[in-house]
């Protein structure tokens, strides 16, 4: 294995305060002035002030330094500029224009959750005592960033970038390959490129304990504010796990999630799922196997693109 991880990234918006303070309340914890991370993660997100809210940045971890040095031999290939300082590796994202640095460093397992009794046909687990979320009703606290989606009109170069030249291995692809899943670590995915009406940063995404955890933790989010909600609850097709979009105070859109697909075996994902026609116009039955069958139009053009595109061009990068 080349690349292991998503290791954390960094986030450029107007007001990084106001969102610093909104993690801080929905569980996330400052570990320095500028950066939130989790229990087990100290640093997940950096937050920087810029005029436009984008990814700024994406640090990823990989296995040895031969891996690095494959890595800037691939991208040196492609006429991209690359240092190489130590076990660093750092680059410029041809498409978006965030940086990319990666690591070589071991995988960072997440403690296992405090599992909740559930009650199932045949099989009681929880007796004589109420559900775990009606007792506590205080959101359980993140786990990690999971993964990012991107949205570009370059989606065939984003994902040669990300497959060819970084290694990302792709889990599923919907569109006739116009949007690709893909991943490093054994999720499902850690990075999504699909359509988008310029390259922006469509969603970032938080892991959660489980569905109760999702559900606690949106409502919460909900109470501040009545408009936060982009859509769901409800279970991906492609993925599996459970989602909740909603709307920071900066803008972006996140999504809390548990219960995402998990790939050990590269062939055997391969040979008995990738061969399963997820071609067509909406991906398998749509949007999700329960909860709301389409997302809405705000989804892939958010109330901002306009704004993010006149900064891109600002920034030289369209």
């Amino acid at each position: 294995m080349t690349l292991n991880a998503l290791l954390d990234i960094e986030l450029a918006v107007p007001n990084p305060a106001e969102l610093m303070e909104f993690w801080e309340r929905h569980g996330m914890q400052r570990t320095a002035s500028n950066v939130l991370g989790t229990v087990d993660r100290p640093t997940q997100m950096t937050l920087r002030e810029a005029p436009y809210r984008h990814l700024a940045s994406m640090h990823l971890g990989c296995s040895e330094e031969k891996d690095l040095s494959d890595i800037a031999g691939r991208l040196r290939e492609a006429g991209l500029e690359v240092t190489v300082a130590g076990t660093t590796l750092t680059c410029v994202d041809p498409v978006f224009g965030h940086r990319v640095v990666i690591d070589v460093t071991d995988p960072h397992p997440l403690t296992p959750g405090q599992a909740r009794p559930f009650n199932a046909p045949g099989q009681r687990t929880r007796v004589d005592t109420r559900a775990d979320a009606v007792l506590h009703t205080d959101p359980r606290p993140p786990r990690r960033i999971g993964h990012v989606v991107l949205g570009t009109p370059h989606t065939a170069k984003a994902v040669d970038f990300y497959v060819n030249l970084l290694g990302y291995r792709v889990s599923d692809s919907i569109l006739n390959g116009l949007a690709t899943f893909m991943r490093v670590e054994s999720d499902h995915h850690n990075l999504m490129i699909q359509p988008g009406p310029t390259s922006y940063l469509n969603h970032y995404a938080v892991e959660v304990d489980d569905i109760d955890a999702v559900g606690l933790a949106g409502r919460a989010v909900v109470s501040e504010r009545d408009d936060a909600s982009v859509v769901g609850v409800g279970r991906h097709n492609l993925g599996a796990n459970v989602f909740w979009y909603l709307r920071d105070p900066s803008g972006n859109m996140f999504e809390f999630f548990s219960d995402m697909d998990q790939i050990l075996d590269d062939e055997v994902w391969a040979r008995d799922f990738c061969k399963m026609d997820w071609e067509g116009a909406d991906g398998p039955a749509g949007f999700s196997v329960w909860g709301p069958k389409d997302p809405p139009g705000v989804f892939f053009n958010p109330p901002d693109i306009t704004a993010i595109a006149a900064g891109r061009v600002a920034d030289g990068l369209d």
